[in-house]
């Protein structure tokens, strides 16, 4: 019996149920799958098989959470630019795993960290015009309203976390809450609000000496990484940094030129900026798991902020943030991430040297986190990145 060509199974694909697409992807003929993944092609496209390839089934990439969403949205960008469905059926296959025909999400919101995967629910309402996308959007949005706050009205982490701010719950929730705001008419009170806890958890993290950010502030000062006086942890951890910087760009993406504030995020852009050349590793274009000990042992350069720095760095070059002196950073960062992409003897795409979901710690603990492969941190933050530099 004849193999089937690339285009003829891709057409048998078209035609099975949604959950029996992904497993068909296997079938496509492996010589197609190493052109696909062969020099200069699409990096983009070839994580993105590969990922599909390891997961067929895109309900078994896990549970409701941030990590699997930060790729899938990476994913719906490749999707935007390339028009294959398949990548749009993936990403709704997930989703729809997770939330059920009324608009139910199968978590409670909790954390900020949940909240990271509504930015998928908007972009499926959009495509499919499906209520119960909305439905469950609406249902993060409206976590806001009784969420608990510090003081000063910074949101807490996660209702674990109280009184701490994390930068990362910064990424995990803004983008969602402005866009939300655009898609449906709530843009005042999305983009007021963004930019406020944007300033909160600058004014206990930020560092102007450096122009780098500490992970976290605990404002009761009980942890045991709180500062005894400022109550922020003691060191300026690679990805924390790199999800703050990546929030400010998304929520000036939405937010109105003549909002008074908006100014206040450009400065904070620029001092990151600032603060990403000085410390970016000369020799390999890559920055540091714990950024600003380049020579203390056991350090090593990490790949999901190497791609979170360059991103930020291009979208702010290209928006005028920026001068572009910085394009001379900005491309040496991305020719470093892009050494730590490789094929395996089926030319499937992989990336290394990602540090895994991390938590707040001491030193040594920031340099003894696990150093992954393809973890979703990671690929989902190249996507991104390669998405925007395709274009810069």
């Amino acid at each position: 019996m004849k193999a089937l060509t690339r285009r003829e199974t891709l057409k048998i694909c078209a035609a099975l149920p949604l959950t029996a697409k992904f497993a068909a992807a296997s079938l496509l003929p492996s010589a197609e799958t190493h052109a696909a993944t062969a020099p200069g092609s699409d990096w983009s496209e070839a994580v993105i098989a590969s990922t599909m390839h390891r997961t067929p089934n895109p309900a078994d990439l896990g549970k409701w959470g941030y990590a699997i969403s930060l790729y899938l949205y990476g994913q719906y960008l490749v999707y935007k630019r390339t028009g294959n469905k398949q990548y749009l059926d993936y990403i709704r296959g997930w989703v729809d795993s997770q939330v059920n025909e009324e608009g139910v999400i199968d978590r409670k919101i909790t954390a900020l960290d949940f909240m990271l995967p509504g930015n998928l629910l908007i972009v499926l309402h959009k495509e499919t015009g499906q209520q119960k996308y909305r439905t469950a959007a609406d249902t993060i949005r409206h976590t806001f309203d009784t969420y608990p706050r510090t003081s000063d009205g910074g949101f807490w982490h996660a209702l674990s976390r109280q009184h701490q701010l994390w930068l990362d719950g910064m990424y995990m929730s803004m983008p969602f809450l402005v866009r939300y705001g655009q898609a449906y008419n709530d843009q005042k009170y999305a983009c007021d609000e963004a930019v406020k806890q944007l300033l909160i958890y600058a004014k206990h993290l930020n560092d102007p000496a450096s122009g780098l950010m500490y992970h976290a502030y605990d404002e009761s000062g009980q942890q045991p990484w709180a500062q005894p006086v400022t109550h922020h942890s003691s060191f300026f951890w690679c990805r924390a940094i790199g999800w703050f910087g990546m929030a400010l760009i998304e929520v000036l993406e939405v937010l109105p030129h003549n909002h008074a504030q908006r100014n206040d995020l450009i400065k904070l852009v620029r001092q990151l900026a600032g603060a990403y050349e000085k410390y970016q590793d000369a020799a390999t274009g890559r920055w540091y798991e714990v950024v600003d000990k380049a020579t203390t042992p056991g350090n090593w350069l990490e790949t999901s902020s190497s791609s979170m720095y360059t991103y930020t760095l291009s979208r702010a070059i290209e928006r005028g943030y920026i001068g572009k002196h910085y394009a001379g950073v900005m491309q040496k960062g991305y020719k470093g991430v892009l050494s730590q992409v490789s094929r395996d003897d089926q030319g499937f795409a992989h990336i290394a040297n990602i540090c895994g979901g991390t938590n707040v710690g001491d030193l040594q603990f920031y340099l003894d986190r696990p150093r992954n492969t393809d973890d979703f941190h990671g690929i989902g933050a190249f996507l991104i990145m390669n998405e925007q530099l395709r274009r810069a």
